[in-house]
C-alpha cells in the first residue's frame, strides 16, 4: 500500500490502492461541458443520507473532470511532477495485456507505450515518486525465479533504465528524497536506497505498510503470530497487531496494544495493522482490524476497527472522528485537513465533509439516469501549489452498456 506524500518530510503525494467511491443515481446533468475543468453540475446524491456531512460543515469540495480518456478501462496509477508533467498508467477493458502510459505536457494528454527500458509486462506497472522531480516505473508483480526485473526512471525529458533496481518483490515504497528511499521486500524484509545501493534489513515481524517521518525515523506495521496474546490452546493462534521502528541503526519492535474479542471468542480470530500514516506534524497513526471467520457461529460479534496514535512514547486510541469520517483512513493531507478514503475530508477543526463530483458528459456514452461511481486509485498534490489531482475511473452501470471511463480529476474548493 503506498502512502500519501507531502506527509512528514516528503514533498509529493502518492496514495496507493485508494478505493474511493461516490455514487450518483439520476442526479446532476449529462450535458456536454465546454471545458472538462469547469463542469458545472455537482453530484448531491448522497446529501441527507446517514453519512451526509453536517449542514454547517466547511466550504464545499468537488472533484471536477480534468481529463476523460477515450477508451473503456481504468487509470491504475498517477504521478504529478508539475502542472506540465503528469503521468498515468492506463489499462483497457479488452481482455488482453494492454498497459500503457498517458502523459500531460501542459497542453495535451498523449498516449505513450511503456518505455523500452522497462521491458514488457502482463500487469499495469506502478509509478513511484523518488524525491522531487524524480519518477520511477516498477513492476506491479514479481515472479519467483525471475531474477532482478527491470525498472525505468523519468528525468523530465526521457525514460532510462534504473541501474540497480531492488531485488525480489517490492511492496510499499516510500521516498523521503532521491537518496533516501524505503521499500518493503517480502513480508519481513525492508530495502533502503541511499543513492548508490540497496541495503536489506530484517524486520522483527511481517509488515504490510511503511511510513517515513524522517531520515532516521521510519515506521512499519503488520501482525505477529507468536508472543503475548497469540495462544488460544489446541494449537490455535490469534494473530496480534505489531509495530516496528527504524532509528537509523536497526528495526525494533514497539509495544503495541493487543486485540481480543470477548468470550466466547469467534472462530479463527485474527488482528493486525494494515496501514500507517505520518502527519506533517510528525505524529504517526496506525490502522487495522480485529476480525474472524464469519458464518460459522450464531450471534457473531461485529468486526472491530483498530485506530492508534503514537503520542511520543506509546500507542494510544485515537479520538473518534464525526459522521461519515468515523472509520475512514487518511490518504493525504493539506493545510486545512485530511483527505480520507471514500472521498471524505476531515478539517483541522474536526468537521467532516463529503467530496462531491460531477456526472460524466453524454458524449462518453453515459446515459441520463445511469448509476455512476467514482473510484480513485491515487490522489496527488501538484508540487508547489494547493492544487490536488486524482485518477481512477467512473464506473457506469446502465442497461445493456456497462463501462468504465478512465478519468483524471481536479479538486475544486467552493465557499
Amino acid at each position: 500500500m503506498r502512502r500519501a506524500a507531502g506527509i512528514g518530510q516528503r514533498g509529493m503525494v502518492a496514495v496507493a490502492v485508494l478505493a474511493t467511491v461516490l455514487t450518483a443515481a439520476a442526479c446532476g446533468t449529462d450535458s456536454e461541458p465546454a471545458d472538462s475543468r469547469t463542469t458545472s453540475s455537482a453530484d448531491t446524491a448522497d446529501a441527507g443520507g446517514k453519512d451526509a456531512p453536517p449542514k454547517a460543515s466547511a466550504r464545499t469540495l468537488t472533484w471536477e473532470f480534468e481529463h476523460i480518456a477515450d477508451f473503456s478501462g481504468d487509470l491504475t496509477d498517477v504521478a504529478v511532477l508539475a502542472e506540465d508533467d503528469i503521468w498515468a498508467v492506463g489499462t483497457e477493458n479488452n481482455g488482453k495485456p494492454n498497459a500503457h502510459l498517458l502523459h500531460y505536457d501542459g497542453s495535451q494528454w498523449k498516449r505513450e507505450p511503456l518505455p523500452e527500458a522497462f521491458g514488457t509486462t502482463d500487469y499495469p506497472p506502478v509509478l513511484e515518486e523518488a524525491g522531487e522531480e524524480a519518477l520511477w516505473l516498477r513492476p506491479h508483480t514479481y515472479e519467483e525465479g525471475a531474477g532482478v526485473t527491470p525498472w525505468a526512471r523519468w528525468d523530465g525529458t526521457r525514460w532510462s533504465a534504473v541501474p540497480n533496481p531492488p531485488p525480489g518483490p517490492v511492496g510499499d515504497f516510500e521516498a523521503a528524497g532521491q537518496d533516501d528511499i524505503w521499500a518493503l521486500n517480502g513480508e519481513q524484509s525492508a530495502e533502503h536506497w541511499d543513492g548508490t545501493r540497496w541495503t536489506t534489513t530484517r524486520l522483527p515481524y511481517g509488515a504490510s505498510d511503511l511510513a517515513v517521518v524522517g531520515p532516521d525515523d521510519v515506521w512499519a506495521v503488520g501482525s505477529r503470530s507468536t508472543g503475548p496474546g497469540t495462544e488460544l490452546g489446541y494449537g490455535e493462534r490469534y494473530s496480534q497487531p505489531v509495530s516496528m521502528h527504524w532509528d537509523g541503526t536497526s528495526w525494533k519492535s514497539v509495544e503495541t496494544p493487543q486485540a481480543r474479542f470477548a468470550e466466547p471468542i469467534p472462530p479463527e480470530p485474527s488482528a493486525g495493522l494494515s496501514q500507517v500514516f505520518a502527519l506533517d506534524s510528525g505524529e504517526v497513526r496506525a490502522y487495522g482490524s480485529n476480525s474472524f471467520n464469519h458464518g460459522e457461529v450464531e450471534n457473531e460479534p461485529a468486526d472491530e476497527f483498530i485506530r492508534l496514535r503514537w503520542d511520543g512514547s506509546k500507542w494510544v486510541e485515537q479520538e473518534p472522528a464525526p459522521g461519515g469520517c468515523a472509520l475512514r483512513i487518511p490518504v493525504g493531507q493539506d493545510d486545512e485537513g485530511l483527505f480520507l478514503d471514500g472521498n471524505w475530508y476531515l478539517t483541522d477543526d474536526g468537521r467532516c465533509v463529503k467530496i462531491k463530483r460531477h456526472r460524466l458528459p453524454a458524449s462518453t456514452g453515459a446515459r441520463k439516469g445511469s448509476n455512476q461511481s467514482l473510484w480513485l486509485k491515487e490522489i496527488h498534490r501538484v508540487p508547489g501549489t494547493d492544487e490536488w489531482l486524482g485518477a481512477g475511473l467512473v464506473q457506469v452501470n446502465q442497461s445493456g452498456d456497462l463501462f468504465g471511463a478512465p478519468v483524471v480529476v481536479r479538486l475544486k474548493r467552493g465557499d
